[in-house]
């Protein structure tokens, strides 16, 4: 489900006429649908209720404590990279045995923090990580577990900044060498190593390399458990695709009747770290036509958001489909796709006001007329938007908005420019 909905000619979040939010709080500005992260929550909770399972959503995706407090409310648990994920997830009252804590370059003050909180897994990136993790415990008096995280080595279709399944990444051991590394430190006595994780990274848009790598895992947890150790934990990350262009992506659903028969068989419980299937599609960022120019042959649509609002099209060459929030009837998009031709759209480049050739949205797309002071919507913005938003040229960063129902609440204040200073003096 998707809440956000053109109603005659209107874009409504859910409920509320975005229009009306843009008047209270000003652009560019996050909305996001309440609504629509449970709706995904819930299937996928529901699509993996065959085994027994922990979803662990991917804080770094959205990180809001508003929307983490109402994903926990909803029985997710969370992925965390940082001591400052963790915290955010303490702040928004999150079960501290359904995190995990991934990361290659956990400081000792970031293990100690979560050793203290309880927390229910570390994923573990290397040899060196795992001898300082075992370290902390013994002299900290503390006992946790782990899951090693191993490369399958399996390469599929993804941007080459987010594929980490292969093998020469920072991420995890070679999968080759993972039975040596429980046969040296599994009977640490402080670190309980149960678990395996696995992560191909992310943008995922067909179910087969993650039935694949649960496959070439499989071996893996055969020889371990013949040599002894006890494995009783699947962890499969997350990357899971989201549906930027409608229709693009499997469900839940189908990605469940890949994997489970597969993990009920080898008797296996799972965890799942999906940060943009749940993400992604509740999040629009809203912003205004500042100027239309023409320079050459070329259309330029210049709006008030700028790369620092959302670095995703110029730092991943990522799409989003981009449609202005009042339109006439002819203009009424059916679909979020790349290419959507209708007859009296104009192709234009809509680009931001930083003072950089990459602060663009999107080139050569055929959109409506637009003009001075409308409203356009970057839609499918709710993963890695405000998220990996900045300061650069000293912008104030923008508000977070969370529509429920027909009521909306401003979850994260517009910064001012005595904020930016604020820490300077």
């Amino acid at each position: 489900m998707d809440s956000f909905v053109y109603k005659n000619g209107k874009l409504f979040a859910e409920g509320v006429d975005v229009e009306t939010i843009a008047a209270e709080v000003g652009t560019p500005v996050y909305i996001y649908s309440k609504a629509t992260f449970l709706d995904h929550l819930k299937k996928i909770q529901t699509a993996y209720a065959d085994i027994d399972t922990t979803v662990c959503y991917s804080v770094k995706a959205c990180g809001n404590i508003n929307i983490l407090r109402s994903l926990a409310e909803a029985g997710s648990g969370f992925d965390i990279v940082s001591g400052g994920e963790l915290f955010r997830a303490q702040q928004a009252g999150a079960d501290m045995s359904k995190i995990v804590f991934a990361g290659v370059g956990k400081t000792d003050k970031e293990i100690l923090e979560a050793l203290n909180a309880g927390i229910g897994y570390f994923n573990i990136e290397s040899e060196p990580e795992l001898e300082n993790l075992i370290a902390l415990c013994k002299k900290h008096g503390k006992t946790t577990k782990a899951a090693l995280r191993v490369n399958p080595d399996i390469k599929y279709d993804s941007h080459k900044h987010i594929t980490t399944g292969v093998k020469e990444t920072k991420f995890g051991v070679d999968i080759e060498r993972a039975i040596k590394v429980y046969d040296q430190y599994a009977a640490n006595g402080v670190v309980e190593m149960s678990a395996i994780h696995v992560h191909l990274g992310s943008g995922g848009k067909t179910i087969t390399p993650y039935v694949e790598y649960v496959k070439k895992v499989m071996p893996l947890v055969d020889a371990l458990r013949s040599k002894g150790h006890t494995i009783d934990t699947l962890d499969l990350g997350g990357g899971y695709g989201a549906d930027y262009e409608s229709g693009t992506v499997p469900s839940a659903i189908d990605y469940a009747s890949g994997i489970v028969p597969l993990l009920k068989a080898a008797n296996l419980k799972l965890i799942l770290e999906p940060g943009k299937s749940i993400i992604a599609n509740a999040g629009i960022m809203l912003t205004r036509v500042v100027f239309k120019k023409t320079s050459g042959e070329k259309t330029f649509v210049i709006v008030d958001a700028g790369m620092n609002d959302l670095i995703r099209p110029c730092l991943y060459e990522a799409f989003h489909f981009i449609w202005p929030a009042q339109v006439d009837e002819r203009f009424m998009p059916q679909k979020r796709m790349k290419a959507l031709k209708v007859d009296g759209a104009e192709v234009v480049d809509i680009v931001g006001p930083i003072c950089e050739g990459t602060d663009f949205f999107a080139k050569k797309r055929a959109m409506p007329p637009v003009a001075r002071d409308d409203l356009v919507a970057v839609f499918t913005a709710g993963a890695y938007g405000y998220t990996m938003a900045s300061n650069y040229n000293a912008r104030p960063m923008c508000p977070e908005v969370l529509v429920d129902g027909d009521q909306y609440t401003v979850i994260r204040k517009r910064q001012t420019y005595e904020d930016l200073v604020e820490l300077e003096k």
